[in-house]
């Protein structure tokens, strides 16, 4: 039997504390990749508010609703990380602070609004991010923020290492792993018998009811996550895509991480809005497209952004230098 002496037993205790502190960290994540092999489990890895998306296969579009959406079609796309929530007023006005930049809307001194009364779009001078309908509304911090241009967005994402998210990373991560369903939560519109998204409830334009807690614009993460755990992927506000849009590009969509047309006049946008309702449009079903004037500006218009793994991954060598 070996006889241990105190300092082989000082040792030993500090030797395991040691593992067990590096085992920690390793298990938190701190100074790992940044790209986890597998998200499965029920484990998520999130980081600066971006959520992990493991790369895969899916079925992109649908047949049997509007004709920009067929031909539903295989889609492969590499691991990315996205927004977990829509990018908000108070991140925006960061941005703003940081670089001095003007909207579009701001340099053009107007922007559209929909106005209620009349159930129309109309052009509003001195609408921009800060007063979505006009100089005498405010935006929350915690909302959306709307009134940005595709080049607003764009603008900020660069500014903040990431970039906006292709058409087909969308689409794949707001399905949260939901194979060919309706809705970012399943087939059924309202589960449980009540709305689980920032939508018009109602007749629109003339009535909305707000059943769902909110008429307009909600605070971010409102309502339930998706299975890859994002948040208002369907209503709230549309998002921007990074992608020229095109109404037969999926007829010729490349399998591999498709990226768009390679020019266009009108930019993909996704997601629908709180104006989006059931006897008028569906754009909140998750394979809904839409699409805009790169320059366009609305109150139901937003963003959030995507980030590439290996950009992630310099990023956070960079802060432990």
């Amino acid at each position: 039997m070996i006889k241990l002496t105190n300092e082989v037993v000082r040792l030993f205790l500090l030797l395991s504390c040691a593992l067990a502190l590096i085992c920690a960290q390793g298990c938190r994540g701190e100074g790992a990749d940044v790209a986890p092999s597998r998200t499965g489990g029920g484990a998520r890895a999130e980081r600066d508010g971006m959520v992990f998306i493991e790369g895969g296969t899916f079925r992109m579009g649908a047949d049997d609703e509007m004709p920009d959406e067929a031909p539903a079609h295989e889609v492969r796309v590499e691991s990315f990380w996205m927004d977990a929530r829509e990018v908000t007023v108070g991140e925006f006005a960061k941005f703003v602070e940081a670089t001095g930049y003007k909207t579009d809307a701001e340099r053009f001194g107007w922007s559209g609004v929909f106005d209620k009364e009349t159930g129309d779009w109309v052009r509003v001078d001195g609408a921009d991010w800060r007063h979505p309908e006009g100089p005498g509304s405010t935006a929350g911090t915690e909302e959306p923020v709307c009134q940005v241009s595709w080049r607003d967005a764009s603008e900020y994402a660069r500014w903040a290492g990431k970039r906006l998210p292709t058409e087909a990373e969308w689409e794949y991560a707001a399905r949260g792993g939901l194979a060919g369903t309706r809705y970012a939560w399943g087939d059924e519109l309202r589960p449980g018998g009540r709305p689980v998204a920032n939508w018009w409830q109602g007749e629109f334009p003339a009535r909305d009811t707000g059943e769902d807690g909110f008429k307009g614009r909600a605070p971010v993460g409102s309502f339930k996550a998706n299975g890859y755990g994002l948040y208002d992927v369907a209503g709230n506000v549309w998002e921007w895509c990074a992608d020229w849009y095109a109404g037969d590009y999926y007829a010729a969509s490349p399998r591999e991480n498709p990226a768009g047309p390679r020019a266009g006049e009108e930019r993909v946008i996704r997601g629908g809005s709180w104006m989006c309702a059931e006897n008028f449009c569906s754009n909140y079903r998750v394979a809904a497209r839409s699409h805009a004037t790169p320059d366009t500006g609305l109150d139901n218009l937003g963003f959030r952004c995507a980030r590439d793994v290996e950009e992630s991954r310099r990023k956070a060598e960079g802060s432990r230098q």
